[in-house]
């Protein structure tokens, strides 16, 4: 059974209470993959998002401001490596961003 739109109920949850940090496409890629691994590579991040090299710099700048990402630079023989990680912070606000994702979602098509 197809289920309908609901006509005048407001979802629990404002969708401008959702973060906007997250939200933004680009960085939810980054969150989404951040979020099953322990770390990821630059490199293997840029190849898994399909962002652009001043794309992913510009979002995981972002993201590290807002405390949801680690970032570790260092040299391997000679050349950059710079490596991503949730933090704890960045866990529980992607975690919380998808459970309000779904509230609103499936409160709009009751």
């Amino acid at each position: 059974m197809k289920k309908k739109f609901k006509s005048n109920n407001e979802p629990n949850i404002p969708i401008e209470e959702i973060d906007k940090v997250i939200h933004e496409p680009a960085r939810m890629k980054i969150m989404v993959h951040l979020y099953f691994v322990e770390s990821m590579d630059a490199i293997f991040l840029l190849r898994q998002t399909g962002l652009t090299w001043g794309n992913l710099a510009t979002h995981t700048k972002k993201l590290e401001a807002a405390g949801y990402i680690k970032v570790k630079k260092e040299f391997i023989r000679r050349k950059p490596h710079t490596m991503f990680r949730l933090t704890k912070k960045g866990r529980d606000a992607f975690e919380e961003y998808r459970m309000n994702m779904k509230k609103i979602i499936d409160e709009i098509l009751e």
